[in-house]
């Protein structure tokens, strides 16, 4: 395989991907930096808006529909977030007007808004508050045209509730399970995090965020084919890839085995009082990862590393050890 030695010779799936190490170790963190700028990368670069459309933008929203169509509980809200459903899909419309106007236009004419969206040809007048000038709930009418889940977080007592969600592309976890749980219940299985403070350092920065600020930080793991549900939900459909994968030829990992990266943002929204939590998952198979170099040997190192407890939890117990292999053998990296 030969490597890219110039940026504009590499997919722009590979250019605008978010390689998500900065060092060659890995640990918990809440790694949050203000969003909205440019994060470089040894390949191009990333994150110049909230909420991204990529090439894959048609593909995923298809995926999104066929997942709640089969399971419409990927949709939860409680009964007193409908303020913060509002709140959040318009916010995400005037962020989206504003990052792509050529695609999505927001007016207003007195209390009747248009929204239009050219990628799926969709225009829409709806009353501010009123569910019966929208076809479906807010979060749920905005999350089908986004290629982001979304989950917000109400805050009272002192803590952050996970009260309402869109949720089809979770990476083995399940919005069904963790609607009405507090942040740190949510948390409550992650290694490391609750002894070394992380956690309830995360939820003390998120509960003293100001209307309209925004964060951003990213989380990873490796998933087998380019599958975005690998909620809990479908497990008996996705689980068994691993083994299997394990268990086949070493040439399958490169184009089988992906990286898969959250950018995960975090708005406070300012008529609720809630918090937005945008979930955007990318994936990238090892044989692309490998035109970088510095990404394949940065992997290999983290990959290596990972303590086994935390290799367990992100579910890479199995395929760590082919992706470590097809990268010494195929990806051009030297231990």
């Amino acid at each position: 395989m030969t490597a890219a030695t110039e940026f504009e010779v590499l997919p722009e799936r590979v250019a605008r991907f978010p390689f998500p190490f900065p060092r060659d170790t890995y640990r918990y963190s809440t790694n949050v930096e203000p969003a909205g700028t440019r994060a470089d990368t040894a390949a191009g670069g990333w994150g110049e808006h909230p909420v991204d459309m990529d090439g894959f933008l048609l593909d995923d929203l298809a995926e999104r529909r066929r997942v709640l169509d089969a399971d419409p509980s990927r949709f939860q809200t409680l009964g007193h977030m409908a303020v913060a459903q509002w709140d959040a899909m318009l916010t995400l419309m005037k962020m989206l007007a504003e990052a792509y106007p050529q695609t999505f236009a927001l007016d207003r004419d007195g209390t009747v808004w248009r929204w239009s969206n050219l990628a799926l040809d969709l225009e829409q007048a709806f009353v501010y508050g009123q569910s019966a000038t929208l076809p479906e709930p807010p979060l749920l009418y905005i999350g089908r045209q986004i290629q982001e889940d979304v989950v917000l977080l109400d805050q009272r007592d002192g803590a952050l509730w996970g009260d309402a969600g869109l949720v089809t592309f979770a990476a083995d976890w399940s919005l069904r399970f963790d609607v009405g749980m507090s942040f740190l219940q949510i948390h409550g299985p992650v290694p490391r995090i609750h002894a070394e403070g992380v956690i309830t350092r995360a939820q003390s920065f998120l509960m003293g965020l100001h209307a309209g600020q925004r964060y951003r930080r990213t989380n990873w793991t490796l998933t087998v084919d380019r599958r975005l549900d690998t909620a809990t939900e479908t497990y008996p459909e996705w689980g068994r890839d691993r083994r299997l994968l394990a268990e086949g030829p070493l040439d399958d990992v490169g184009r089988r085995l992906h990286l898969r990266v959250e950018v995960q943002h975090l708005i406070r929204l300012g008529a609720s009082g809630a918090i937005m939590f945008l979930i955007r998952t990318y994936l990238l198979p090892f044989e692309e990862i490998a035109l970088v170099p510095e990404w394949a040997d940065r992997l290999y190192r983290v990959l290596e590393e990972l303590p086994e407890d935390m290799a367990d939890y992100k579910g890479i117990t199995r395929t760590r050890e082919p992706g470590l292999k097809w990268l010494r053998e195929f990806g051009g990296v030297r231990p």
